[in-house]
């Protein structure tokens, strides 16, 4: 067969599809508009008959695809008369365009006198009351979702907008993401997904609709926004009855949400409840998060009796951060509800607000001696408080017995999925199953970024590819960099990010370092297939070198790790020869140092050099408890300066000496010294949950305190000299951050310790404190002190510390709607230090966090025995960003 018939008779099979596709493709179109003319983009247009229904795109038009048969079609849009049509669907399409009339609020359906109480609070009371209600109602639900995202980048500074081009991406064009899930919810907290397909531009990278679908409105919080249906919903926000109308046989009341203070965190716009059902009918909120707008529209709809549920969600995403500005819109449709109901609420007792109603003498009360379950069988009228109560009472028993079995407790799963077809449907299926429309816009796109796709496909050959990987091997750039070399069969090696390790000290004046390691790893699926048995042993040496003390250091660590999918163990032999900070936790980083020393003259780092051998081993038994033990052998000495090297050569300023100063420090503690020691540790979180994803347990560490627990001993008798540490010591802490909600978040670390001996303690084992001489915040707002001497304090006494931080979402400047609206926040410190020896040394200050999203700027002042010390400004990263700068 020739090549030529080969093709004509694809492109007949093809238009043969085609034709069957189209003649087979029915159901009813058309637009949405106002009775203005004005398009009504995301407008719900619900088939009542099926319980289904599909949102309009933003220019107002909708395609529903339906089998041959009669429907009743209803078209809601906020704010406007929703309408009902009837329509006989044949073999082809029916076109139905719609025009809303702007709806009309009835006020005399609640009485509204002067004086009295708005209706709202009341209406708010028994929504607020039946929200958990609303939650539970369900034991569980699956429905299938289209989620659509469109961005557009619509400014950016002019020095960026030519390379923004070369790169192929254009102002105000639009990029544009698509897929459609099967998402099936089950109580409590258990969502799974199975993505049926995706469609994106370039990468065909996933997008995720569940966490669309699961903000829901009746939880207390909503990404940390406090929902007007909140149990604390009458501390953040005021309710204004305007009005009621009637939809679908049922009657709606609109609200006014006002937040009692603008800013991030709290919604503002309407919300809209369904009069006895007390159930969200639709909603119309905005807020903002770090200084971008949002705003959340959803339309619900019922899906069995007395069961409303959203039908289309859309999120709107704005804002301008460095000269970038960029708007971002997420359509989320969903379809298809197959739900079943929470037998154990199929009772629902009539509400009464005892604030307005009047609440009978023999009225229901929540009694602690009977199940809650059994008293939710009975049909009793309750207050709105007892009910809550009674819900929550219900949650508990709930939780209890799906707990009762685990050992760790389980707060919620998400197992999610890909079709192996996902990624390979064509446009006669996406045109077949989207419920929406695509914009003029948003085909261009598409269009684009397909022949983008098409050129790089054609620039890369499978040829080339195999060239490529074969080509890849060691670059130079790599010993600065970082970089990793496989060989097969798990064993890897390759150079640490050794850029870091270029610096200048008083000690060894310009320095190197270089990092190596070399891997074996391996693992082993488990039976149920998605966790795994790990085994790793690793060989990391690493190299230094100073050039004014033209000492040569090295150390090497040899570290064998088995991890299991809760617990893991690891053990190992570190050594060698190397120069350390007094500190072991390194206050001071080694770069920062030399900026310091370069351009200011102060040498904070303070080093010392030793030999050493050091055995460890680590068993974590879970996430919640870990035990440490080490023993190290050493022989330390002390180091000099051997540098006066800086760019800052006036001559009031010298380099302080590689001695730190210190107000209980003999001379002897600083000479050269052996040590054996044993250091033994216990980390404990008590109360600790867990979440699943995708089969494998993760902690929750955020809603658990980390309690620490350590001893160390030195044996001068193993070490057999005169100049051996002789002590003992033990320590405890407690670390931990406590939300209050949207009020605020307190971050907090404790230590107390002492030493039961201290016959002869050396420098390097004096208890120290993270201090801080530099403009730098630390990354942690309760890691170290702020402005306190690296070893002033360091002792061998009884000492006790405690760092606080507290932020807050109103506080001084924030009072102002407008820096609230920025996303800046004030947060205030309080640290304090005493040991047996040192004055009372406390701190206090204040900052201003998330500075251009980014940065925080600190202003605070120390203090001895309550005597003015020091003060200043400091600068540093926003605390919301985590950094971290281990390897």
């Amino acid at each position: 067969m020739t090549q030529e018939v080969k093709l004509s008779m694809r492109l007949a099979a093809v238009l043969l599809f085609g034709i069957q596709f189209f003649t087979a493709a029915q159901g009813i179109r058309g637009k949405v508009s106002s009775s203005d003319g004005e398009p009504l983009p995301f407008a719900s247009v619900y088939i009542r008959n099926l319980e289904d229904g599909v949102p309009t795109n933003e220019n107002g038009q909708y395609e529903f695809r339906l089998k041959p048969g009669y429907y009743d079609v209803i078209v809601q849009f906020l704010g406007y008369k929703s309408q009902l049509e009837t329509v006989e669907v044949r073999d082809g399409w029916v076109e139905m365009d719609f025009s809303l009339e702007p709806q009309v609020y009835n006020l005399s359906e609640v009485e509204v006198r002067a004086g009295a109480e708005d209706p709202a609070l009341t209406i708010m009371r028994k929504a607020i009351s039946k929200a958990k209600y609303h939650r539970l109602q369900l034991q569980s639900y699956s429905t299938t979702v289209y989620l659509k995202g469109t961005g557009q980048l619509t400014d950016a500074p002019f020095f960026m907008k030519k390379t923004l081009e070369e790169e192929g991406l254009k102002l105000n064009e639009a990029y544009t993401s698509e897929s459609v899930s099967r998402i099936t919810f089950t109580l409590p907290d258990k969502v799974e997904e199975k993505v049926i397909s995706i469609r994106t531009n370039g990468d065909n990278q996933g997008t995720s609709p569940a966490p669309y679908i699961q903000t829901s409105f009746y939880q207390d919080q909503i990404n940390g926004i406090v929902s007007p249906l909140s149990r604390y919903a009458f501390q953040y926000y005021q309710f204004r009855y305007e009005g009621s109308f009637f939809d679908q046989e049922v009657m709606v009341s609109k609200i006014r949400v006002t937040p009692r203070s603008r800013g991030e965190k709290v919604f503002e716009g309407y919300i809209y409840i369904i009069e006895d059902l007390w159930a969200i009918h639709s909603l119309d909120l905005k807020t903002s998060l770090l200084g971008f707008q949002i705003t959340a529209k959803q339309q619900y709809a019922p899906v069995a009796e007395h069961v409303w549920m959203p039908l289309t969600h859309s999120y709107t995403f704005g804002g301008k951060i460095f000269g970038f500005a960029g708007e971002f819109k997420y359509l989320a449709s969903t379809r298809e509800y197959e739900v079943t109901l929470n037998p154990d609420l199929a009772v629902v007792p009539e509400i009464i607000d005892e604030k307005v109603q009047e609440v009978p003498e023999d009225v229901q009360k929540v009694d602690k001696s009977i199940s809650a379950l059994e008293q939710l069988a009975t049909e009793e009228p309750m207050t709105r408080k007892e009910y809550r109560k009674l819900l929550n009472a219900y949650e508990k028993e709930s939780l209890k017995e799906e707990q009762k079995e685990e050992k760790q407790p389980v707060t919620s799963e998400r197992y999610y999925s890909v079709d192996s077809l996902a990624r390979k449907r064509d446009l006669a299926y996406w045109d077949s199953i989207r419920p929406v429309p695509l914009t003029v816009k948003e085909v261009e796109g598409y269009r684009r970024d397909d022949s983008l796709a098409t050129v790089e496909v054609a620039k890369m050959s499978e040829v080339d590819s195999v060239a490529k990987k074969a080509r890849k091997g060691f670059k130079p750039v790599d010993v600065l960099m970082g970089g990793s070399y496989s060989f097969g069969k798990g064993v890897s090696m390759g150079f640490k990010s050794n850029l870091t390790k270029v610096s200048f000290n008083t000690v060894e004046g310009w320095k190197v370092g270089m990092g190596f390691f070399y891997r074996k790893y391996s693992e082993e699926k488990l039976a149920d297939s998605v966790n795994r048995n790990r085994k790793s042993f690793n060989i990391e040496p690493e190299l230094r070198y100073g050039f004014s003390s033209d000492r040569f250091y090295g150390k090497v660590n040899f570290r064998w790790s088995r991890t299991q999918p809760v617990s893991g163990q690891t053990w190992g032999l570190e050594g060698g020869r190397y120069i350390y900070q007094f500190n072991t936790e390194e206050p001071i980083q080694e770069q920062i140092n030399a900026v310091y020393s370069l351009l200011a003259r102060r040498n904070y780092m303070k080093l010392y050099e030793q030999d050493y051998a050091r055995v460890y081993w680590s068993h974590r038994v879970d996430y919640g408890l870990t035990y440490r033990v080490n023993f190290t052998w050493a022989e330390r000495r002390e180091l000099f300066n051997n540098s006066n090297y800086s760019f800052y050569n006036k001559p009031e300023r010298e380099y302080t000496p590689n001695r730190p100063e210190n107000v209980e420090a003999a001379d002897a503690v600083f000479q050269d010294n052996q040590i054996a020691k044993l250091h033994a540790s216990v980390e404990w979180r008590p109360g600790l949950t867990y979440s699943i994803r995708d089969g494998r347990k993760y902690p929750n560490f955020e809603r658990s305190p980390l309690i620490t627990f350590t001893y160390q001993k030195a044996m001068p008798g193993l070490v057999g000299s005169a100049q051996a540490s002789k002590f003992d010591q033990v320590e405890l802490g407690l670390k931990h951050d406590v939300s209050f909600g949207v009020s605020g978040k307190l971050d907090f670390n404790v230590v107390a310790g002492t030493f039961l001996n201290n016959e002869q303690v050396y420098f390097q084992d004096f208890k120290h404190f993270g201090g801080n001489r530099t403009i730098f915040s630390n990354f942690g707002p309760a890691s170290n002190f702020r402005f306190m001497d690296y070893y002033k304090y360091s002792t061998t006494s009884k000492y006790i510390s405690g760092i606080a931080h507290y932020q807050f979402r109103k506080f001084l400047l924030t009072q102002l709607p407008m820096l609230r609206y920025s996303g800046v926040r004030e947060n205030i410190f309080v640290n304090y230090l005493k040991t047996e020896n040192s004055p009372h040394y406390t701190e206090v200050g204040y900052s201003l966090d998330n500075l251009f999203r980014i940065f925080r700027l600190e202003l605070g002042v120390a203090f001895e025995n309550g005597k003015y010390l020091r003060s200043g400004p400091l600068f540093g990263i926003a605390t919301f960003i985590n950094v971290n700068f281990e390897e």
